[in-house]
């Protein structure tokens, strides 16, 4: 269970990571449209409780994402 107190920048870690990785699996330029539109998925994917790497990971797998 994660703690239910974390910081600001291991929130950025996390999400940083797992676009970062979903990007580069798909040869996808971070700074891109597909790539800014990844990043405001995984963001609200961590909104919605997909807290670690892992987690979001999976969630942006289980999206519809062209």
């Amino acid at each position: 269970m994660a703690p239910a107190f974390s910081s600001q920048s291991d929130d950025v870690d996390v999400l940083a990571g797992a676009i970062y990785t979903w990007c580069a699996e798909r040869n996808i330029k971070l700074r891109s449209q597909q790539g800014l539109s990844i990043a405001s998925i995984a963001i609200d994917l961590y909104h919605a409780g997909h807290q670690t790497q892992d987690e979001l990971l999976t969630a942006l797998h289980g999206c519809e994402i062209h």
